[in-house]
């Protein structure tokens, strides 16, 4: 009787995670989706504990976590593996979101709408976060990133009173950005269950770019124990980053606590914003600049619809590759000019690279198509 009730149950996870026919020729590019799912329960495991040592009150925050360190057993380590999960998981959602480019993985369009939506959640919840800690960076960060609303016509200044919950980033701002960010990853969660069932319903695409029907295998054992693997060689690097220098991707400026009186002399968010940080500051206008900082992220929209080509990804596409490749090289040189002060010549660096960013994805459509029809 028990085993009947909670047959239906047992049969989605047996699906899931055993039966699951699976293309034989994936590689380990797609390792990441797994790596991901460990990141996230990393992620809420370590937010929950912090959580119970964490006051949401601009007198108090900044003293409680550094009080925390010394005071709350083992505290300086699951704020170390929080802080430092965030940028892993940055890393696997971009190498993630590479492979799709590159292999085409576009064309299951519920499956991409789906993960471009939980990029934008995932992201949502790092700025969050990294205000809680209320240092210098975390203040001016949340002041600068909440005014580019602002920018909206009629109602910007509106909404900046609303999300402040006054007339500027104070107490209240603080309570509610603690209380989304405990609240986001569990949507996220959610999204990925969403993100996995349109996965499974449509199957995974294949670096060949071909149908994969008649040539597949079940999950288990062949890709648990290649994804335990992944996870073993993902899990290394944080534990050392962890236990040997925990703040080596954490900003200084960080340590003091927030002051609205006085403004850091370069004001810039965590290393995996600097890319979407760069573009904003490429354009002179305000409304023009908040309109590519969103069009930076919201163009993967537009992927699942651009030209068909005869294969899937670019495996077979010199020029698609070659078009690829640059753009990797693009997003990295945008991460470093994000770094830079607003002055030249890093302004003119970021406009000129802000725009081969964005002509990546108009033009891989066009030149895959061309060369579809040389072959």
């Amino acid at each position: 009787y028990k085993v009947s009730r909670f047959s239906p149950l047992v049969s989605v996870v047996r699906h899931t995670v055993i039966t699951l026919p699976t293309p034989i020729n994936i590689s380990t590019w797609w390792n990441f989706g797994s790596l991901l799912g460990v990141c996230l329960v990393i992620q809420i495991f370590s937010g929950l504990i912090l959580s119970l040592h964490f006051t949401a009150h601009t007198d108090l925050s900044f003293y409680v976590v550094i009080q925390s360190f010394g005071d709350v057993y083992y505290n300086w380590w699951f704020r170390a593996f929080h802080a430092n999960g965030a940028s892993f998981f940055f890393i696997g959602l971009y190498l993630h979101i590479a492979r799709g480019l590159y292999y085409g993985s576009y064309v299951f369009k519920e499956v991409w709408s789906v993960g471009v939506v939980i990029l934008l959640v995932v992201m949502a919840s790092a700025f969050l976060g990294y205000v809680l800690p209320w240092g210098q960076m975390s203040f001016w960060g949340a002041t600068v990133i909440t005014s580019l609303f602002s920018a909206l016509p009629v109602i910007g200044s509106d909404v900046v009173i609303w999300l402040w919950g006054g007339f500027s980033v104070d107490n209240a701002t603080l309570t509610r950005f603690f209380g989304l960010h405990f609240v986001l990853p569990f949507m996220v969660a959610g999204l990925a269950g969403l993100h996995l069932f349109f996965l499974h319903d449509q199957g995974s695409s294949n670096p060949l770019g071909v149908s994969s029907d008649y040539n597949k295998v079940v999950f288990h054992h062949y890709y648990v124990l290649k994804d335990l693997v992944g996870v073993c060689f993902f899990l290394g690097p944080l534990l050392g980053l962890v236990y040997f220098n925990p703040w080596l991707l954490g900003d200084p400026e960080n340590f003091i606590e927030g002051n609205p009186l006085v403004t850091p002399h370069h004001i810039q968010p965590e290393w995996y914003f600097l890319f979407a940080y760069a573009i904003l500051r490429a354009v002179p206008n305000k409304l023009g600049g908040v309109v590519a900082l969103a069009a930076a992220v919201l163009v993967l929209f537009y992927m699942p619809f651009s030209p068909k080509t005869s294969i899937k990804g670019l495996s077979f596409y010199p020029g698609g590759k070659s078009l690829f490749f640059s753009m990797i090289g693009v997003f990295f040189l945008l991460t470093w000019a994000g770094s830079k002060p607003v002055e030249e010549p890093y302004v003119v660096i970021s406009q000129v690279l802000s725009f081969l960013y964005f002509a990546y994805f108009i033009l891989i459509g066009p030149v895959t198509r061309v060369q579809d029809k040389l072959l």
